[in-house]
């Protein structure tokens, strides 16, 4: 059954909260212990669109089957071509093709708004998936951040990939330095 990927609304935020939530309770993908309401998430995502980055979401027939963006790896000017991604896939759509299709339109999305590398912070050793559909679409290891996190009972590490975009480090950027 064949989905499709398009901006976020303002209307998807109780989906996206939804999975998100999951993902906070269950898994390591994200270090937030508590998951936030809906808004809070409206704010994250507010944040998101108001600094120029794409917001993404996987939909079929009127179902949200995951969410993914980009944001500012850090704040400070230097870092403003560098961009950190993030995909949340609900439960029931694992396993379909969802991360990789959200993953694949925010790399595209990246590069048409000439961002030059892509950080992936994967919130756990032993996220193959994430780790591998990373490594499938040219992120390389850029280390590992041992015992960074305590959550569910367990020390976590970090993993860090990052992958270059557009025409890469190849010449200076062309992103203006942010107003404060």
């Amino acid at each position: 059954m064949s989905f499709v990927i398009r901006p976020s609304r303002e209307t998807d935020i109780t989906a996206i909260t939804a999975i998100y939530a999951h993902a906070v309770t269950h898994g390591t993908a994200s270090f937030e212990l508590d998951p936030p309401a809906d808004a809070e998430m409206t704010r994250r995502r507010d944040d998101i669109l108001k600094g120029g980055y794409p917001y993404l979401v996987a939909e079929r027939e009127g179902e949200l089957l995951g969410y993914a963006y980009a944001g500012a790896y850090r704040t400070r000017p230097a870092y403003r071509s560098t961009v950190e991604d993030s995909i949340y896939v609900a439960p029931s759509a694992q396993g379909q093709g969802i991360g990789r299709a959200l993953l694949v339109a925010l790399i595209e999305q990246c590069e048409a708004l000439d961002f030059r590398l892509m950080v992936a912070v994967i919130g756990d050793e032993e996220s193959h998936g994430s780790i591998g559909l990373h490594r499938s679409l040219g992120f390389e290891p850029a280390g590992i951040l041992k015992g960074i996190g305590y959550k569910h009972g367990r020390w976590l590490s970090t993993v860090l990939m990052q992958r270059p975009l557009g025409r890469g480090m190849g010449e200076p950027p062309t992103r203006p330095i942010p107003a404060n």
